[in-house]
């Protein structure tokens, strides 16, 4: 099969096609013949191994050689045991710890995936998985009415965030470059701010908000939240981590605010129910663009940039739909 491989972290250069052995299902695994997968920034991260988390499991060189976890295709073979899908089934779903889908196949454990609804084209649902998990359980905790702000919301997991929140009558601000305040707008942002020019973090106030990149210092976060507002760290600098699990608890005990890591849970039952909205068209997927299979280093730059409008997407079939 072709492959998308690395052996040494760096920038998109570091990637190539090679031959590789299709691989084997073990016990409760699936073997998966990919479709189109979707790039998250995880994958960006874990190719230039930064931040320093990115680098679990292969301190000075990659654990993984093919990068890519959000993967949509069909049933190639089934492992030892595996019962709850059938070969040819039409299935997506994340496999973040596995990795794998920049590929022609892919292992996935059974309970990583979910049958791919008929209304959706692989490339469709393969910006789901990781993506809808996030937005869905960092809308979770804004009620109607709040203020609720997402910096870095002009990417896959902004694109689903913003459109939850307007739908749940949250009012929110979404943060990005100036290239996408009018896509933000048009996912559902009632207010923009690019943040090269303005500072969001001098606005507000907000009661709650999500951080897809996080680099600045915990007493600015702490300036732009309401009295009891919450702030989430979902990604951004290991500096700006350490900080907010450290310095930021112990201000948000004494102001009674709250500043932590939003600890998301992967997997089906938790992208589930924005599968549904998809499906039925209550939710935009807005795809930016679809690269093909050796074009993947351009695809995880497009995203690493941050340059792509909602997700982008790697068909791994000339033919995925």
């Amino acid at each position: 099969m072709r492959a998308v491989v690395y052996d040494r972290y760096g920038g998109p250069e570091q990637l190539r096609v090679e031959d590789a052995p299709v691989p084997t299902p073990r016990t409760g695994e699936v073997l998966v013949q990919v479709v189109a997968t979707g790039v998250n920034l995880s994958d960006w991260e874990a190719l230039r191994g930064s931040p320093a988390y990115a680098r679990l499991g292969g301190l000075t060189r990659p654990r993984r050689r093919t990068l890519g976890s959000d993967i949509a295709g069909r049933v190639a073979a089934l492992g030892p045991g595996s019962t709850r899908f059938r070969v040819g089934d039409e299935v997506f779903g994340d496999v973040l710890m596995r990795k794998g889908g920049f590929a022609e196949y892919a292992i996935a454990g059974e309970g990583e995936l979910a049958l791919k609804p008929p209304s959706l084209s692989f490339i469709e649902a393969a910006t789901i998985p990781q993506s809808g998990a996030i937005a869905l359980q960092a809308v979770a905790h804004a009620e109607a009415g709040d203020r609720m702000l997402v910096n870095g919301s002009g990417g896959g997991t902004g694109m689903f965030a913003l459109q939850l929140a307007r739908s749940a009558g949250v009012v929110v601000t979404g943060v990005d470059n100036a290239a996408k305040l009018e896509f933000m707008r048009s996912m559902g942002a009632d207010s923009v701010i690019d943040y090269r020019t303005e500072d969001f973090t001098r606005t507000g106030p907000y009661d709650l908000i999500i951080d897809l990149v996080a680099s600045r210092s915990v007493y600015a976060y702490r300036r732009a939240l309401a009295a009891r507002g919450r702030y989430f760290i979902v990604g951004g600098t290991v500096r700006a981590l350490l900080r907010i699990v450290t310095i930021g608890a112990l201000i948000g005990a004494v102001s009674g605010r709250r500043l932590g890591v939003l600890a998301v849970r992967q997997g089906p039952p938790h992208f589930a129910p924005l599968v549904e909205r998809c499906a039925s068209g209550e939710v935009r997927i807005s795809i930016d663009p679809v690269f093909p299979l050796d074009q993947t280093p351009a695809a995880l730059a497009r995203v690493g940039t941050g340059q792509a409008l909602g997700k982008v997407v790697v068909a791994v079939q000339t033919a995925a739909g």
